[in-house]
């Protein structure tokens, strides 16, 4: 399970330092594609493929369901960490993602997502007002 927040550098070469928590589920291999909100999300390759077999049970006569599978899959990158537990993040995925040298990483449960630290400091402050009130509506009873 990917949990917390970290501060990782984009180096030159567009590699990032996976977090140390995550080094175990991800050390076989990862794919990083779009998220929503300009972010990235990162998978390991097991939770990836089962994450494809369910949208593969979309219907293709689906014009939403297309549109969300071509964009999803296109951007979508598979490598497995080097020895130093870094992964080279794609230009394209860069450009998308806004990606400058300050990142934030964000554990999400069965997947990470990489920011532009600015861009999550500005999410993070424009959700966390609402975070109480929107907890009922997201998962009832919980509270």
């Amino acid at each position: 399970m990917f949990l917390g927040t970290y501060a990782p550098k984009l180096d030159e070469k567009g590699r990032i330092i996976l977090p140390a928590k995550f080094w175990d589920e991800l050390e076989s291999g990862i794919v990083i594609t779009r998220g929503q909100e300009r972010c990235l999300v990162v998978y390991s390759l097991k939770e990836f493929e089962q994450l494809h077999e369910r949208i593969r049970q979309a219907p293709i006569t689906s014009k939403k369901s297309r549109d969300y599978l071509r964009l999803f899959l296109s951007g979508a990158h598979s490598e497995v960490p080097d020895k130093q537990h870094r992964v080279t993040i794609p230009p394209l995925l860069r450009k998308y993602a806004g990606l400058d040298r300050e990142l934030t990483v964000i554990g999400s449960g069965n997947h990470a997502e990489i920011w532009d630290t600015a861009a999550w400091d500005a999410y993070y402050q424009q959700q966390e007002s609402s975070y109480s009130d929107i907890t009922e509506e997201v998962i009832p009873g919980l509270f």
